[in-house]
């Protein structure tokens, strides 16, 4: 039987859960099998979004109701070109968190507040939580630089008190959850001891058994330390943590001319896969160079994110893909469920939390 109620805080009331862990929208990770799995647990589960076409996200939406009757979000890029025709589905289907690793403009905020969905951008910055708040944000998700995927080179114990000091003082007493560095619950005392609402993780559920990532690719997560992740400009342009492979040290030290061709190739896999135009294309990559300041050769290096993401997380074929994780994958040695995992993070937090508790005269 799942654990009951043990840690109420503004994020689970705001979300409607039973404890504060965010399971995160991982593209090509989290499914409905994965969203599901923690939502029934008791934690929010985010569906990743934006790794879909709109057909398969509604489908993917329609699964997880099927599987759960629990609250979940949806992760959604706020710069893609039919973000509002996204955004659309998320009310139709009743779901009830809009995750956003860019923030959405306010305009978007407001249409999804107005029907009820709880909107929730990750920052990377204080100033972002800030104006986010000010748009009408409901609550931030923020992920220091040991976060895998896109990240910044700022530690999450950095971060986290910069961006609640900020928000503070700006008057604001949105939710904030902690993210980058999170796998147990010490990890959410601590967080919820700063001052957040809840811990975001994500190398911790792709390490469950509730996740669909290939059984050969979690063995070698989980046979990597606490030094075997990099964090390199040379999949998209931009700053992206993720297992240290061969094909990741050959990007490394390969040439831009070098990697042209498969660049070309792989914006054009990714164009079949998601079944876009492009024309499309071309819209979703000046949204991309309006919202992020990207050069267009950094714009052209994202379009193999998608492509090479999927090749090591779907197919299994670490020769031809790469694996996005963050640092905790050195200290992760095993496969639970969502349950089991929830359950043992969320007691040994209030555990720790009670231990610290008396510590005080």
């Amino acid at each position: 039987m799942a654990t009951e109620q043990l840690l109420r805080t503004p994020l689970t009331d705001l979300a409607g859960v039973r404890h504060p862990v965010v399971q995160t929208g991982m593209g090509w990770v989290s499914g409905p099998r994965l969203v599901s799995g923690t939502a029934n647990a008791g934690g929010l589960g985010i569906l990743a979004g934006a790794t879909m076409t709109i057909a398969e996200l509604e489908q993917a939406i329609i699964e997880v109701n099927g599987r759960t009757d629990q609250p979940f979000g949806v992760n959604l890029r706020a710069d893609a070109a039919d973000a509002p025709d996204r955004c659309r589905l998320l009310v139709d289907h009743g779901v009830k968190v809009a995750s956003f690793a860019l923030a959405p403009k306010p305009e978007l905020i407001a249409n999804l507040k107005e029907h009820g969905i709880v909107v929730m951008p990750s920052i990377g910055a204080a100033k972002h939580a800030v104006k986010v708040a000010s748009w009408g944000a409901d609550a931030v998700m923020v992920q220091g630089g040991e976060g895998g995927g896109h990240t910044g080179p700022v530690p999450t114990t950095l971060l986290l008190p910069s961006v609640l000091d900020a928000l503070r003082d700006a008057g604001s007493e949105i939710p904030v959850v902690a993210a980058g560095g999170f796998f147990d619950g010490r990890g959410l005392a601590a967080a919820l001891s700063y001052g957040a609402a809840g811990i975001g993780m994500g190398t911790r559920f792709l390490l469950t058994r509730d996740s669909a990532v290939p059984d050969a690719v979690k063995q070698l997560y989980l046979e990597r330390g606490l030094t075997d992740t990099v964090v390199t400009a040379k999949v998209d342009g931009m700053p992206h943590r993720m297992l240290r492979t061969d094909l990741v040290a050959q990007l490394e030290e390969s040439s831009s001319l070098k990697r042209l061709g498969p660049t070309v190739r792989r914006t054009v896999e990714f164009k079949r896969s998601s079944g876009m135009t492009w024309l499309g294309l071309a819209k979703d990559g000046r949204s991309m160079r309006k919202a992020q300041g990207r050069t267009l050769g950094q714009m052209a290096l994202a379009a193999n994110t998608p492509t090479m993401l999927r090749a090591g997380l779907v197919e299994g074929d670490t020769g031809a893909g790469v694996l996005a994780s963050g640092q905790v994958v050195g200290v992760i040695d095993d496969l639970p469920t969502c349950e089991e995992l929830i359950d043992r993070v969320v007691t040994r937090a209030a555990d720790e939390l009670r231990r610290a508790a008396s510590y005080v005269r």
